[in-house]
C-alpha cells in the first residue's frame, strides 16, 4: 500500500517562534497560535488530531507552554461548520483542518492563512490544491487515499464465496464516492457483481443498510464520516443478518467483520510534520501532499464470530 509562510506580524514574533522551535519550555504562551477545524466527532478523526498535535511537541510546539490552540469540531452540522471556519479565520499563524468538508470550508473563507489538512481522500478533486507535488496555494496536508484495489483484492480472499458485494456510503461526501467507483470497478473486474446503496444524513442509515444487507454476500465501507458515526447501528443489523463487512479505517470497527486501511494517527503526524516545516518557514505552496505510510488492520471478533470466520484466519491473509 503506497501509503506520505508563514508571515509573522513582527521581528519579535519571529523570534518567539524560533525558540518555541528549539525548546518546548519557553514562557512565551502566545507565541504561535493554532486552529483546528475538526469536522465529526469519531474515532479516526480525533486520531488524527492526536497525531498532529504530538508532531508538533516532538518539534518542541507544546499546547499550553509556547503554542495556543483554538479547537473547534462542528459535530458534522454544514452550519456549524461555516461559523466556526469564519471565527477561525485571519486569526492564527497556521490552521489545520480534519476531513474533506471541514477543509474545504475553511479554504473558502480564508485562502491567506498558512493551513493544513488531514483525512483528505482527493485533495485535488476537492479543489483544496492545484496538485499532489506542486500543491499551490495556502494549503498542504496528508490524505487518506487508500489502496482500494487492495482493499478489495483482501475482502474477496476473507470471503472468497462472494458473488456480489453491496457498497455503502453518504453520496455528498466526495472522498467516499471516489473510493465507490474505484471499488466497483474493482469488483467488477473480480467477476463479482455489485450493488450500491447511499444516503445523504444518518436518519437514512438504518433502512438503507437493512435492505443493503438483504442483497449481498459481503459489504465494503468506504472511508466516510457518516458510516463511521453510525457503525454501531450498522453492526447490529449486520450481524442479524450474518453479512460480513470490511471498513476502510478503525473508526468503522463496529460495522465491520475487519477494517483494512489507514492508519490514522500516522497520517496525523505526517501532517503535524509538514505544519512544523510551515512554522519554520516553509511555504505549503511548495510542500507536497503526503500520501499514507503506514497500514493497519484490526478485526471485530464479536462480528466475526456472529459470521462464522476465525480471526486469525483475517490475520494471517494480510501478511
Amino acid at each position: 500500500m503506497g501509503f506520505k509562510k508563514i508571515v509573522l506580524s513582527s521581528v519579535a514574533l519571529l523570534s518567539a517562534v524560533t525558540l518555541a522551535a528549539c525548546s518546548a519550555s519557553s514562557s512565551d504562551s502566545e507565541s504561535v497560535k493554532l486552529g483546528i477545524i475538526q469536522y465529526a466527532e469519531h474515532d479516526a478523526l480525533s486520531a488524527s488530531r492526536e497525531g498532529f498535535l504530538e508532531a508538533l511537541a516532538e518539534a518542541g510546539y507544546v499546547e499550553g507552554e509556547n503554542i495556543t490552540v483554538d479547537y473547534q469540531n462542528s459535530q458534522g452540522d454544514q452550519a456549524n461548520l461555516q461559523t466556526m471556519v469564519e471565527q477561525l479565520a485571519g486569526e492564527n499563524n497556521v490552521n489545520f483542518a480534519i476531513a474533506t468538508p471541514a477543509a474545504q470550508a475553511l479554504l473558502s473563507v480564508d485562502s491567506e492563512t498558512p493551513s493544513v489538512f488531514t483525512a483528505v481522500t482527493d485533495p485535488v478533486e476537492a479543489g483544496l490544491v492545484n496538485s499532489m507535488e506542486a500543491p499551490g496555494g495556502n494549503m498542504t496536508g496528508s490524505v487518506d487515499s487508500t489502496d482500494v484495489e487492495g482493499q478489495i483484492e483482501m475482502l474477496l480472499k476473507v470471503v472468497p464465496e462472494a458473488k456480489t458485494v453491496g457498497i455503502f456510503y453518504n453520496s455528498s461526501e466526495v472522498n467516499s464516492e471516489v473510493q465507490a467507483e474505484t471499488a466497483k470497478k474493482a469488483l467488477e473486474a473480480a467477476g463479482v457483481s455489485v450493488v450500491i446503496k447511499t444516503v445523504t444524513s444518518t436518519n437514512d442509515v438504518q433502512q438503507v443498510m437493512t435492505s443493503l444487507a438483504g442483497q449481498v454476500d459481503a459489504i465494503y465501507l468506504p472511508t466516510d464520516n457518516t458510516v463511521a458515526s453510525t457503525a454501531s447501528t450498522i453492526g447490529e443489523i449486520l450481524k442479524e443478518a450474518k453479512v460480513p463487512a470490511m471498513g476502510s479505517d478503525a473508526a468503522v470497527l463496529d460495522a465491520a467483520l475487519f477494517t483494512y486501511g489507514v492508519d490514522y494517527h500516522a497520517i496525523g503526524v505526517q501532517a503535524g510534520e509538514l505544519a512544523v516545516q510551515i512554522l519554520e518557514g516553509a511555504d505549503p505552496a511548495e510542500l507536497a501532499v503526503e500520501t499514507p505510510e503506514t497500514a493497519a488492520i484490526a478485526v471485530n471478533e464479536e462480528m466475526a464470530s456472529a459470521v462464522g470466520i476465525d480471526p486469525a484466519t483475517i490475520e494471517a491473509l494480510a501478511k
